[in-house]
């Protein structure tokens, strides 16, 4: 890949539905960043219940006066799984944040957290521990292979459609139905 534009930055993956990886079965990952290098995503639709936002605010040194409300984490992926990045709306930024496209960004510094906490963050946020990566060229290889399907991804998928919801409507996107894919690589 020499053009830019072929790249899937910015882009999502959804996972087909004979997904082997059952890490990244029923997945939607928000790509950040896709060079020749590889990738790097996060999943957008798995939450992380056993651990909560209040527990990750109670580890780092973010000092509230009243309660910390309810955000739910996600697991962005199996790599690096304490790790933490927020995948946001462009309302935000700061020093460290990276802006994707023109609505959404990421940020992964203390400071977002501590905004976040205190209501002060980005309007829309979407906080992940870990993330998912591909080596160069893995990434093409699998969706040759069948693997992922590429859908442009809106706020309101990202941010706003509850989790267990979000993998099927953008299959919906892609305005066809997924299971008449052929489930094997192939070539005409």
């Amino acid at each position: 890949m020499k053009d830019n534009a072929a790249y899937l930055t910015g882009k999502c993956l959804v996972a087909m539905p004979n997904m082997k990886d059952e890490r990244f079965e029923n997945s939607l990952i928000f790509i950040c960043s896709h060079t020749e290098n590889g990738a790097m995503g996060f999943v957008v639709n798995k939450l992380m219940p056993e651990f909560s936002f209040a527990d990750l605010a109670s580890q780092l040194p973010i000092k509230t006066v009243r309660p910390i409300e309810n955000i739910e984490l996600h697991l962005g992926g199996p790599m690096e799984k304490v790790r933490g990045f927020v995948l946001h709306s462009t309302d935000y930024v700061k020093d460290d944040t990276v802006v994707i496209n023109d609505n959404i960004a990421i940020s992964s510094s203390l400071d977002v957290i501590t905004d976040i906490a205190f209501g002060m963050g980005p309007k829309e946020n979407l906080i992940a521990l870990g993330y998912a990566s591909w080596a160069p060229n893995q990434l093409e290889q699998e969706i040759i292979n069948n693997t992922w399907l590429v859908v442009n991804p809106t706020p309101e998928l990202v941010f706003r459609t509850k989790d267990e919801e979000k993998w099927q409507k953008a299959i919906d996107s892609l305005g066809f139905d997924v299971s008449n894919l052929s489930q094997t690589m192939g070539r005409a």
